[in-house]
């Protein structure tokens, strides 16, 4: 048996469970830079704020409706998905972490369980250690506790978070109930050919025969049909190594000048550097991309990409800065207010299979000094040691007017009580 475990509206739920004065009232959180919405509460999706929504296009309605506003408080949302997720590893330790707010889990020899009391128990531990409130769907595949979960969500005053897909009948009801473009799995592009086709359910979608589906969605689209169809095809993922790593931002203004898009571009470097250390991994080349303001259509246009193959695997961020600053070089030109730019690291090896060189290789001294680092920015504080082509005061410049604080990551932000 499976479940998927979903944190409901899980941005604002984090928001709300330090501002209790805000259940039940419409939140919005708004992505980097405070540009779009990315997650609403139930309350601010009736009074029909979209997701994606520019938030320069909806100040009125925000204001109006005296929405509560937040920037996006990454550090505060990864802790608290951490917090949700140990707490799962409790009750089955096979369990894929699917996204920052989703989680599968596995159940086996699992005859004796009863679902739906083990799925409330579930849901209480979790709402009342984190706050953060959960739906829980079960079913005999990942797939169909996917359907499941929707359901639990969609439902939720009848089924109270926690829907069991366990029966023949609940399974075809079910897929008779999911329009194919919501099924997990299947892209814009499949959903709009399947509509062609007059297939506008999950159901319908899976009495295609297994010929027709693979011969136009591939032995992916395959095995989620049998999925669907109640036969376990779709495992628990282990973590595996990342094939690449990237850190892009978009600036919080727009910049012409060389000197602060490279200390920028430095900073992303070292970024993706930190990643590669902590699943230990080098990597043998690497892409810097810059380009402006694509919505400023009264400004020049530039965008330009370039791939530099390091001479040698590293994962020393003294190298990786230098590397994608000589790409900056390469590609940047005068004249032009740069609006986003990143770094990517491509050709990941694992650390321990790196070969030698004849000629050049990576400096053997970084490796201690690389780990002496981590080990203290760790320790005090994420970013408190940097290299000097850093800014000291701050790693990500983005506008973030409605920041709230990071109550459970940093020590001067958390939450004072008086008595």
């Amino acid at each position: 048996m499976f479940a998927l475990v979903d944190c409901n509206n899980f941005y604002a739920s984090c928001e709300r469970v330090f501002r209790p004065d805000l259940n039940e009232k419409p939140v919005v959180v708004l992505s980097n830079n405070d540009g779009c919405v990315i997650a609403r509460s139930n309350e601010a999706k009736l009074l029909g704020i979209p997701m994606g929504a520019a938030a320069f296009k909806f100040k009125e309605t925000l204001e109006k409706h005296t929405i509560a506003v937040f920037s996006s408080n990454y550090a505060l949302y990864g802790d608290m998905s951490n917090r949700v997720m140990n707490l799962l590893t409790s009750f089955t330790p096979e369990i894929e972490v699917y996204s920052i707010d989703e989680a599968f889990l596995k159940f086996e020899n699992c005859n004796y369980i009863n679902f739906y009391t083990y799925g409330a128990k579930i849901q209480q531990t979790v709402t009342k250690s984190t706050g953060i409130p959960i739906s829980i769907g079960f079913a005999p595949t990942k797939a169909l506790a996917k359907v499941a979960n929707r359901i639990a969500k969609k439902f939720n005053n009848k089924f109270k978070g926690v829907y069991i897909i366990d029966t023949e009948g609940k399974r075809i009801k079910a897929l008779k109930w999911l329009n194919v473009e919501d099924v997990w799995g299947i892209g814009r592009r499949h959903a709009k050919r399947l509509n062609k086709l007059g297939i506008t359910t999950a159901y319908q979608f899976t009495q295609q025969s297994d010929q027709w589906v693979r011969k136009h969605m591939s032995v992916v689209g395959l095995r989620l049909k049998h999925d669907l169809e109640g036969k376990p095809t779709l495992d628990i993922e282990t973590i595996k190594t990342k094939k690449n790593i990237a850190t892009t931002r978009s600036f919080d203004k727009n910049y012409s000048d060389f000197e602060k898009i490279k200390e920028r571009v430095s900073t992303f470097s070292i970024s993706c550097a930190e990643k590669l250390r902590k699943q230990k991994s080098n990597c043998n080349a690497l892409m810097v991309f810059l380009h402006t303001n694509g919505h400023r259509k009264d400004l020049p246009q530039y965008r330009r990409n370039i791939v530099i193959k390091t001479p040698f695997p590293t994962n020393s961020s003294m190298e990786l800065s230098d590397f994608a600053i000589q790409g900056l070089k390469r590609i940047f030109k005068d004249g032009y207010q740069y609006k986003k730019a990143g770094v990517i690291v491509m050709d990941i090896t694992p650390e321990h299979e790196q070969q030698i060189r004849l000629f050049e290789n990576s400096n053997p001294k970084h490796k201690s000094l690389m780990h002496a680092v981590d080990k203290l920015n760790k320790t005090i504080g994420q970013d408190k040691v940097k290299l000097a082509s850093q800014d000291l005061k701050r790693t990500w410049k983005m506008r973030q007017e409605k920041l709230s604080p990071r109550y459970t990551t940093q020590l001067d932000e958390i939450i004072k009580v008086k008595t």
